[in-house]
């Protein structure tokens, strides 16, 4: 991936919550994808913002980035460092904001390039992910699960105010901020078959931190003695899931979905609330996050 809506979104509240980005690591050498007109509708630029290729302008001029270092496998589109997060990282430096909007999923030892990611972080510092969620299957090697973040990030492993957004690409206004596991009960989001997914996350690192332990939170309440077995929460199947399904097998499956697909482009339609039929998701809108 690279800066899209939901990362410039992203960028804009990390930035606000963090006074700037500071000397930022990308993993990956971020390529721009909002269009200079839509840009300049979203954030305020300076006069002589170039609209160059990569991100590296807008972290600098816009959120408050003091430097921009770009690490990737190969220098095929210029990176500061070459380096394969595949393998342990000897860190050049440490960095207030370490950024990886869409490079995880590529990765094959996503627990190693999690380390590494973390190693380049300063004490103090933010690592922020948009990593594909739901629907993205093909597009890497992995989709990833809010549980992934809340299990990781966690206090105990050295690290604090961590939190975890759903985001729908047919809606760029609105996130879902998920709510963290409790009680034994798993976090699940259903979504539908032709929506697609980001998982956003921040979480600030400490000062010392481990990846030794991380286990799914039902289990842990499992594992410790109470007897509960792993519950997930329960998700209702949205209505036009249940009608799609009822209808697939008819003769009028076909020129329905058709029409349906026709109609949703010509008005521009996009679904309903999707915490309506996911308990662990409080919907926002991303204007008002502070």
């Amino acid at each position: 991936m690279g800066i899209d809506m939901h990362a410039l979104h992203l960028l804009s509240w990390a930035s606000s919550k963090s006074n700037g980005l500071g000397v930022t690591a990308t993993i990956g050498r971020q390529a721009m994808y909002v269009s200079p007109a839509e840009l300049r509708r979203q954030v305020s630029l300076p006069p002589d913002y170039p609209d160059p290729q990569y991100c590296e302008d807008l972290l600098v001029g816009v959120f408050g980035a003091k430097r921009v270092d770009s690490f990737d496998n190969s220098d095929y589109e210029g990176c500061t460092h070459i380096a394969d997060f595949n393998q342990p990282l000897v860190p050049p430096g440490q960095y207030d904001t370490v950024l990886d909007s869409g490079c995880l999923e590529h990765i094959y030892n996503v627990p190693q390039g999690l380390r590494n990611i973390s190693m380049l972080c300063a004490a103090g510092g933010q690592i922020l992910h948009c990593v594909p969620a739901n629907n993205f299957c093909g597009h890497g090697f992995w989709q990833f699960s809010p549980e992934l973040f809340f299990s990781l990030y966690s206090t105990k492993n050295g690290y604090s105010a961590t939190q975890v957004f759903i985001a729908d690409l047919s809606d760029e206004s609105s996130w879902y901020e998920v709510k963290p596991p409790s009680n034994g009960l798993r976090v699940t989001v259903r979504s539908d078959s032709d929506h697609r997914l980001y998982v956003l996350c921040r979480t600030v690192k400490m000062g010392d931190f481990s990846h030794e332990s991380v286990q799914q939170s039902d289990y842990v309440v499992a594992w410790s003695g109470s007897g509960v077995a792993p519950v997930t929460q329960e998700v209702s199947e949205p209505w036009h899931s249940k009608m799609r399904s009822r209808l697939k097998d008819t003769k009028f499956f076909g020129p329905l979905k058709w029409a349906r697909s026709r109609l949703a482009a010509w008005l521009g339609l996009r679904r309903g609330n999707m915490a309506e039929c996911n308990p662990s998701l409080i919907k926002r809108k991303v204007s008002d996050l502070s």
